[in-house]
């Protein structure tokens, strides 16, 4: 089974710039989306559903904004959008999918990078997650959590680190949270089969960034310990461009 999760950076975008091309030869059983910043998904799920892929799509309240989906040629056990918070889900953070060997969720964490207030938002989502993922996690014990969690876990997984020390998405109570969640019971799937540098998922427009590959890696499939057995490959696309990110790849029996 192929899972990809891909911040597309708005899902019409993408597809102007040759995503359902890409989709089509890569071949994935499931796509995880975030930031689709569309809530009239009426408009674009007729292409994904002539793909085969079960469409699941769970936009947020403010238009042009957020987002989240599930496109699955295995149709779920189960949906369930949102977490029970009011606060993420009206901008649409989580989405789950139960199939009969695992639990997907497609995830968008909040990012800290416009100031204070949305830093402090973005900690109490870590908190608020850790909690409800823990809950879930009592019945649903196989779990793969899919997307763009905006934090770099180590040094090896951003451009400069000493610049970058004081900056949302690098701070040190963002990477210990991450580091914390793993040590639940978490892979870092990318990093289980690849532990070499300058391997990135995020890349800024400014100052021909990509161009020079001085990018973060802020998007990944995390797996709960007891599918490490399962886990085949994991891969990163960087050359592709139909967003500010590229897509991210698992691989499981």
């Amino acid at each position: 089974m192929k899972i990809i999760t891909y911040n597309v950076n708005g899902i019409r975008a993408a597809i102007n710039k040759g995503l359902l091309d890409w989709l089509k030869i890569n071949n994935p059983d499931i796509v995880c989306f975030q930031e689709i910043k569309l809530a009239e998904t009426e408009l674009v799920a007729p292409l994904f559903e002539a793909m085969g892929f079960h469409c699941y799509w769970y936009p947020a309240q403010k238009r042009g904004y957020s987002g989240v989906a599930i496109l699955s040629k295995i149709e779920p056990l189960k949906v369930v959008r949102g977490m029970g918070v009011s606060q993420y889900d009206d901008e649409g953070r989580v989405l789950r999918a139960d199939f009969e060997h695992f639990s997907l969720f497609s995830t968008y964490f909040p990012s800290g990078s416009s100031g204070d207030e949305r830093q402090g938002i973005k900690m109490k989502f870590l908190e608020d997650f850790f909690v409800y993922i823990n809950k879930i996690k009592e019945t649903l014990p196989n779990i793969i959590i899919s997307g763009d969690v905006n934090i770099c876990h180590q040094d090896i997984d951003i451009h400069n680190p000493k610049g970058n020390a004081n900056s949302s998405g690098f701070l040190p109570e963002e990477r210990a949270w991450v580091g914390r969640f793993l040590d639940n019971g978490y892979i870092d799937t990318f990093r289980y089969f690849n532990q070499n540098p300058h391997h990135y998922t995020w890349w800024s427009y400014r100052a021909g960034a990509r161009a020079k590959n001085l990018g973060w890696r802020i998007d990944y499939h995390f797996a709960s310990k007891a599918l490490a057995p399962h886990l085949t490959s994991a891969a990163i696309y960087p050359e592709l461009h139909f967003s500010d990110h590229c897509p991210v790849e698992l691989c499981l029996f």
